[in-house]
């Protein structure tokens, strides 16, 4: 066997330093938790928003997502929404059982409800929807809403992993495509800075969705919407804590 080069060596301690900075995001178990952001719209502080899971009756959970613009965004609908889904786990997967989306603005809302039945294995949902978002979907293994989407990221995000999940939301269905990022970066929140994986969802078209999630964190640390390769809304972590 020829003994290593110094190209070779120097390779192999790039990859061992690159393996010792990258974040392993192992999976970890579901907790209950409260997270604090900041939101802005078009790079512009335009409110706040805070996103939490909790643990209901055993063995059910339900995870909320409010943004609240302020008072000069009160007219911009996707900064004055709430979300929420109640969902169980079973054989490994977030299971949603039912879901609700509440969009304010200054002269009109919108509320949305949806019904997961799982012994029936079909979706539905009513509210102020159109005509043809009200028809039942039939439901497959693996079927998540939006709000769960984020957490499956949080739980299955690995350098360089592809993900792949079927969003059934609001009477659509959607396959949702996301690639991690290979190489860690760092992302500064308020005085602290972590280190982070960027996750990138590859068949939005020209809307996109970015998660920049770290290890030992349990919610994303940034979450940024871009359409037409603009900035929209962007979700930037000020604090987050467990709840007992």
């Amino acid at each position: 066997m020829k003994p290593p080069t110094a190209r070779t060596t120097a390779a192999l301690v790039a990859l061992t330093l690159a393996a010792a900075t990258a974040p392993s995001l192992r999976a970890a178990p579901l907790e209950p938790f409260v997270a604090s952001y900041e939101a802005f719209n078009k790079g512009k502080l335009a409110g706040n928003a805070t996103m939490r899971v909790v643990r209901s009756e055993a063995p059910r959970w339900r995870i909320d997502l409010d943004i609240a613009g302020n008072r000069g965004f009160l007219g911009v609908i996707g900064l004055n929404i709430d979300q929420s889904t109640v969902f169980d786990e079973s054989g490994g997967r977030y299971r949603p059982l039912s879901q609700s989306t509440v969009r304010k603005a200054l002269l009109f809302g919108r509320k949305i409800v949806g019904t997961y039945d799982w012994n029936a294995r079909s979706a539905r949902w009513t509210g102020d929807l159109k005509k043809d978002r009200r028809q039942p979907i039939p439901l497959q293994d693996g079927d998540m809403s939006a709000l769960l989407i984020n957490l499956a990221i949080m739980r299955d995000a690995a350098p360089g992993k592809a993900l792949r999940y079927r969003f059934v939301d609001g009477g659509r269905v959607r396959p949702h495509e996301y690639v991690v990022a290979s190489e860690p970066e760092s992302i500064a929140v308020g005085e602290l800075s972590y280190q982070t994986l960027r996750v990138s969802r590859s068949n939005g078209g020209n809307d996109e969705t970015i998660f920049w999630v770290a290890d030992g964190v349990p919610t994303p640390v940034r979450i940024l919407q871009r359409e037409n390769g603009e900035d929209g809304v962007d979700l930037r972590l000020i604090e987050y804590h467990g709840v007992h």
